[in-house]
């Protein structure tokens, strides 16, 4: 008859200088180990970090620089982790911080560290659901276990240890246990404090997604293709920011737009909302190029590009001197103009552009500035058309229904949906279903970026009301 082989488990905390992974360095650590649940080892110490310990983290844990100016490094006990957590499944209230750091740790020494893990978070939210806080102390305080010691390694550590137990014990047949240290998991991988039910319930399909911290506040704002996916992926992402903002996140909320241009409108107008602390700043340039129009001395109309003071209102605005001269160049070649009047050459000369050659002649008196002039007007009048007012229809939320885009004679309006069957040839056809929106700098990049990588986007010109 052969026994059963015996299940070891290490239960450790780490008190750390308090920057993250990246950076972070250990200041305490207790470690236990335990042989089918009882425990068989023991192991607590100070450690020297080798950096200075910020006074918030004094005021938390009561270990200053004093206490361990003598105390060993981590390379004097990092064989002593080793041993005592050596083929032992590796146990933590938050397993992702203590990990992480302790693997970070060994790193710096030149060495890996790998170990099958298990989230004591994550676990007493499964077995002991339906408690408003799972933080160490709240849990501890909730269920009668005793926390002596709070934000030391060995109090810490002796709490869990509890803790462990009585999840041991609540999970008689050990399918909670196994299916937490399946690798492909998604509990295994998910924030500590963040429900695997909400999860679950994100829908696989385009819209937005807003990251909130344990008061509700906005710290993140994402959009996606498919938003559970997307969701999901912060958490398998090892970055330091990803882990951070994993740590703070206790609720997802999200909106379905059923595409992804309205996605990125949406996410963009809740990034400048919000100002959450993980998005980067969506940034507006002080200054920006239009492309203007005045009449010399001679009567010519002659166009150039001009740098103009960003308006929320403006129409036929060009966000870069780069993309404003390109135009400009378009223009020119289109309607035959000059270059020497359109500001594309410097010279007093006959122009002789590098690469636009149709000059009809007015820089050598060849053409009369009348017919010069009309050519000028009409490629003002084909910019100007550029402003009419028009839809982009996309995919809606759902197969009965159609997302629209309006443009107000080049100013973004905002967005809607309307169902499969209305037509949308005319603004009244739309207005009452148009979420207003506000028209901004990254708007106007976004809508400009959509309509020049669809080469065939389905836009509708609209009729509007005198």
């Amino acid at each position: 008859m052969n026994e059963t082989e015996p299940t070891y488990h290490c239960v450790i905390d780490v008190e750390t200088t308090g920057k993250g992974i990246n950076g972070n360095r250990i200041t305490e650590i207790c470690a236990v180990r335990l042989k089918d649940g009882e425990v068989v080892d023991k192991f607590t110490s100070l450690v020297n970090p080798e950096q200075y310990i910020p006074p918030f983290i004094t005021n938390l844990t009561g270990i200053d620089d004093a206490m361990v100016a003598d105390a060993p490094l981590f390379n004097d006990i990092a064989d002593r982790i080793i041993e005592i957590s050596s083929g032992a499944i590796f146990v933590a209230h938050n397993v992702t911080f203590d990990f992480n750091v302790l693997r970070s740790e060994f790193k710096r020494l030149g060495h890996s560290f790998t170990r099958k893990k298990l989230c004591t978070v994550r676990l007493s939210r499964k077995l002991i659901p339906s408690l408003f806080s799972y933080s160490l102390g709240n849990l501890c305080a909730s269920i009668g276990i005793p926390l002596n010691n709070r934000h030391r390694a060995e109090g810490d550590t002796d709490a869990t240890v509890i803790l462990f137990k009585r999840l041991l014990t609540l999970d008689e047949d050990g399918k909670v246990m196994s299916s937490f240290l399946n690798v492909r998991s998604k509990e295994a991988t998910l924030p500590p404090h963040l429900p695997s039910r909400i999860i679950q319930e994100l829908p696989e399909t385009a819209g937005i997604y807003l990251f909130k911290d344990r008061a509700g506040k906005v710290i993140y704002v994402g959009k996606a293709i498919n938003i559970k996916k997307r969701v999901l992926s912060h958490f398998y992402d090892k970055k330091n920011k990803e882990y951070l903002l994993g740590q703070e996140t206790y609720q997802i909320d999200y909106e379905v737009t059923g595409n992804e241009l309205c996605a990125l409108l949406l996410e963009s107008e809740y990034i400048q909302q919000y100002f959450p602390k993980f998005n980067r700043a969506q940034k507006i340039p002080t200054s920006t190029y239009s492309i203007i129009s005045y009449e010399n001395r001679k009567g010519i109309i002659q166009l150039a590009v001009a740098k103009t003071k960003y308006r929320h209102t403006a129409t036929q605005k060009v966000f870069t001197r780069a993309k404003a001269t390109e135009r400009l160049m378009e223009l020119c070649e289109m309607h035959e103009l000059c270059p020497r009047f359109c500001g594309l050459q410097a010279t007093f000369d006959e122009c002789s552009h590098y690469s636009l050659k149709n000059c009809k002649g007015i820089c050598s008196d060849n053409e009369s500035v009348s017919d010069y002039n009309l050519r000028v007007r009409e490629a003002l009048q084909s910019f100007d058309a550029e402003n009419e007012s028009y839809i982009i229809k996309e995919d809606g939320r759902t197969e009965d229904e159609t997302a629209f885009i309006y443009i107000d004679k080049g100013v973004y309006k905002g967005f809607g949906f309307v169902p499969e069957t209305e037509q949308v040839s005319h603004f009244d056809e739309v207005a009452s279903h148009l979420l207003p929106k506000k028209s901004t700098y990254h708007t106007d990049i976004i809508l400009r970026s959509y309509l020049r990588r669809h080469k065939n986007p389905h836009i509708v010109s609209l009729a509007i009301s005198a």
